[in-house]
């Protein structure tokens, strides 16, 4: 234990070198000091000004409750501006130190690479949180004097921590850009990946903060900080001092790349019967974490389905389903059901489904692919739960309108759901050794893999069950 200790102290210490060196270095450049004055002292008295003049305006109309909720409001925006600036230091960390050729005597430190890498986001954050917590006051004090508002506690401490989350994000993910570019230009165009998801939810927190929801606050400041180590992990993982100082341009190798994943691809199969043997094995026994995560959420699914449908309740007749079976068969031939058009339509439809989650899990660590396929059964739920408060079976709403097709839909979803989240999640194990796009390029062909060998077959019969099997039973069992 106190090996430990000391180790951790060590490594604390030599990334305080860094980041000292780095901090006395940004004070002396005034393109940086210029900016978080400004930040820091003109625009909380501008926001100071907008607040009074616009509870002013408001309560000519009786509208004091907008008033009340935009100063809480203006209070993050002064929080968060400032932290802006962390997003310029730490993308030009190290691709900046490649520019100025300090890199490579940086690298030749005797430090490792963890201190290296935790000094820059130390030296990443410090300035700008304190240039945001210093603005904050500034606001506070302003708004104290001039019209005698003051924040409770709770908001106060929500606000420096959403400040805090926020810019640890912005940084862990600025720096993880700044390693694997060779140039500042290239890094600020690919900053675009930060600005958009956080002035996003810049907008979903102001919304809340509209409606006075603060306690849903804590859960974003919860995600951040998990989002933020994550980040953290993959770019000490991705942290390469040969590749930093090797890397002259960043070129893509199609060829290469394409070679990569035809290897990843085939595998070790030498016939197409050994690649689907192959496929099963090898591949299907790899996501066995990821199909426990998988179910456990589509089953979660299910279960707020199921509870939301206490609080919007259907009209009964709407979720009968003796009204329902009295024109069941004209209403089935209405949505292309028993003819081939149908099947056709339903295949491509379940297809494009994970083809978006795919595409949203690829860039989100796998979590809106999670959250896209957890919706039919979220639907699911709720249609059983309106059918139990009708009166109704819902076995029989089961076993009439879900479960035949269900027996093959569902693994096809919970395989393709854990491969998404492998994918989503690779840039966290990739071996050390590979690039950042090789180590995609790998998951991605495992994906393929996984979807052409297992997941589109049984899409194909879950479809073809659903328009020639599901409507027989269903008349069978309503009609």
């Amino acid at each position: 234990m106190t090996q430990r200790i000391g180790f951790m102290k060590q490594n604390l210490f030599g990334a305080w070198l860094i980041a000292r060196r780095e901090i006395r270095d940004q004070l002396r450049d005034w393109r940086i000091l210029t900016p978080i004055i400004l930040l820091t002292v003109f625009f909380p008295l501008l926001m100071n000004f907008t607040a009074g003049r616009a509870i002013d305006f408001v309560a000519r109309y009786g509208a004091d409750i907008i008033g009340e909720r935009l100063i809480p409001f203006l209070l993050m925006v002064v929080g968060f501006f400032p932290i802006s600036i962390s997003l310029v230091i730490a993308l030009e960390s190290f691709a900046g130190e490649r520019e100025r050729l300090s890199l490579e005597p940086l690298l030749a430190t005797p430090l490792t690479d963890g201190q290296l890498y935790l000094g820059k986001i130390i030296a990443s954050l410090i300035p700008p949180l304190a240039a945001a917590f210093l603005g904050i006051t500034v606001y506070l004090l302003g708004l104290a004097i001039s019209i005698g508002w003051t924040p409770n506690a709770s908001l106060l401490l929500q606000i420096l921590a959403l400040t805090t989350a926020q810019a640890f994000v912005m940084v862990s993910g600025a720096v993880v850009i700044s390693t694997q570019t060779t140039s500042v230009r290239a890094a600020n165009l690919l900053a675009s990946f930060i600005i958009v998801p956080m002035a996003e939810l810049i907008i979903g927190e102001s919304l809340i903060m509209f409606w006075g929801i603060y306690s849903a606050l804590w859960w974003i400041v919860v995600a951040l900080i998990l989002i933020a180590i994550v980040l953290s992990r993959m770019g000490l993982r991705l942290f390469n001092r040969e590749e930093l100082l090797g890397k002259e341009i960043d070129v893509v190798d199609v060829r290469r790349l394409m070679k990569h994943f035809r290897r990843s691809f085939i595998g070790n199969a030498d016939s197409l019967r050994g690649w689907f043997k192959d496929v099963y094995s090898t591949s299907l026994r790899e996501l066995k974490w990821p199909i426990l995560i998988t179910g456990s959420l589509l089953v979660l699914g299910y279960i707020l389905g199921l509870s939301y449908a206490e609080r919007f309740v259907l009209p009964p007749d709407f979720i009968n389903l003796d009204v329902v079976s009295e024109e069941l068969e004209t209403h089935m031939r209405q949505f292309g059901l028993l003819t081939q058009r149908g099947l056709i339509w339903i295949l491509w439809n379940n297809v494009r489904a994970l083809i978006i989650s795919t595409l949203l899990g690829a860039f989100t660590l796998g979590i809106l692919g999670q959250i896209l396929l957890m919706a039919p059964y979220g639907i699911t739920g709720y249609l059983a739960g309106n059918v139990l408060l009708a009166g109704g079976e819902p076995l029989r709403f089961f076993a009439a309108l879900i479960l035949p097709h269900a027996i093959f839909e569902f693994p096809a979803a919970l395989i393709a759901g854990a491969a998404i989240l492998k994918l989503g999640l690779a840039a966290l194990s990739i071996p050390k050794g590979i690039s950042l796009s090789e180590g995609f390029v790998a998951a991605f062909a495992q994906l393929a893999r996984v979807a052409l060998g297992i997941v589109l077959p049984l899409l194909i019969v879950a479809a073809a069950v659903e328009v020639y099997v599901t409507p027989r039973i269903a008349l069978w069992l309503l009609g």
